[in-house]
């Protein structure tokens, strides 16, 4: 009896083994099914930007890859030529390093001169006093205003015999430049409608700013730091993210200089001396001038391959001097 006993036994414990054990995986088997749903319908909802990506994005750039290494100009088939047209590029195509060089003259200038401006600016607009709001309007408006507009607004007032800009030096005995007309004057030019249009850079630090803990403020005042030493051991550190931030995409939009270019000069004609042919008008030319797009592409490509450069160069060196409120500039 003992023995039929112990035999029931384990045998109903084995039951409630199977039971458990069926019962954890339809538990587990309904988990997966509504977790599938959720990605199902997150996914859906994600759909327009992946169609968006894969045929708006990453089709084109593919395309553009393939034709790199073609002899490709729209109305032919594209035929494989390997690397000849890079090989072009860099020992045939003198047009190329010359707006390779502009465009670096560009970004070299450009991005320190505006982020500078824009940090200067904010801190004075974030001082405490009457009519500030003002203020800080006016010098946003400019970064409002419709891009072609403004470049016609500056070739008016760029004008060497008529132009405000040279009315104005005159009026203090100095003989201005032809500026647009004077290979030697026409990027700096550039440079002064840039510095012009620092009002969005001048929000976004405006803004962190005024995120700054007073208590830092008032502890420096009691050890007796004065205005630059406030500014240089707190205020930088504090907004130095914003400063990363800001010079990765202002290096990436200066490489991307056109639309400057190409109105403020006949036709897109690159200025005098070719002087305002930056690299993206040389490939504009390239691409829809000649309809050469096999060479456009390639040159698309090396452009990339430099701003990927810089950025990784930048996302390395940010680590000595970018800070965070955590300690951690990883």
């Amino acid at each position: 009896m003992k023995s039929s006993d112990s035999t029931l036994a384990h045998t109903e414990a084995g039951s409630k083994v199977m039971r458990s054990r069926k019962t954890a995986g339809a538990a587990r088997k309904k988990a997966l099914t509504r977790k599938a749903k959720d990605n199902l319908a997150g996914y859906l909802f994600i759909s327009p930007w992946i169609i968006g990506f894969l045929g708006l994005t990453l089709g084109p750039l593919l395309f553009s890859l393939a034709a790199s290494f073609t002899d490709y100009n729209i109305t032919s088939k594209m035929n494989f030529i390997g690397l000849e047209n890079y090989k072009r590029m860099f020992t045939m195509d003198d047009l190329f390093r010359t707006s390779l060089f502009n465009t670096i003259y560009y970004v070299i200038f450009s991005v320190p001169l505006t982020t500078a401006g824009a940090i200067i600016l904010a801190v004075l607009l974030n001082q405490k006093i009457k009519g500030m709001k003002f203020f800080r309007t006016i010098y946003y408006l400019p970064a409002v205003l419709s891009g072609v507009a403004v470049y016609f607004l500056w070739m008016q007032l760029l004008s060497p015999s008529t132009g405000l800009v040279n009315t104005m030096l005159a009026w203090f005995g100095i003989d201005g430049p032809a500026w647009l007309f004077d290979p030697e004057w026409t990027k700096p030019a550039l440079l002064l409608m840039k510095m012009w249009s620092v009002g969005g850079g001048m929000l976004l630090y405006l803004a962190i700013m005024q995120g700054v803990s007073p208590q830092m403020y008032e502890a420096a005042d009691i050890e007796g730091a004065s205005p630059w030493q406030k500014f240089y051991h707190i205020t930088l550190p504090m907004i130095s993210p914003i400063i990363f931030f800001d010079v990765i995409t202002s290096t990436i939009g200066a490489f991307q200089i056109f639309q400057e270019a190409y109105v403020m000069t006949e036709n897109g004609s690159g200025g005098p001396g070719n002087s305002l042919l930056f690299y993206n008008l040389h490939m504009w030319n390239n691409a829809f001038e000649v309809f050469d797009m096999g060479y456009a592409s390639a040159m698309a490509w090396i452009l990339f391959i430099i701003v990927m450069i810089l950025t990784v160069l930048n996302m390395k060196l940010g680590k000595r001097w970018v800070h965070y409120e955590g300690g951690d500039s990883k």
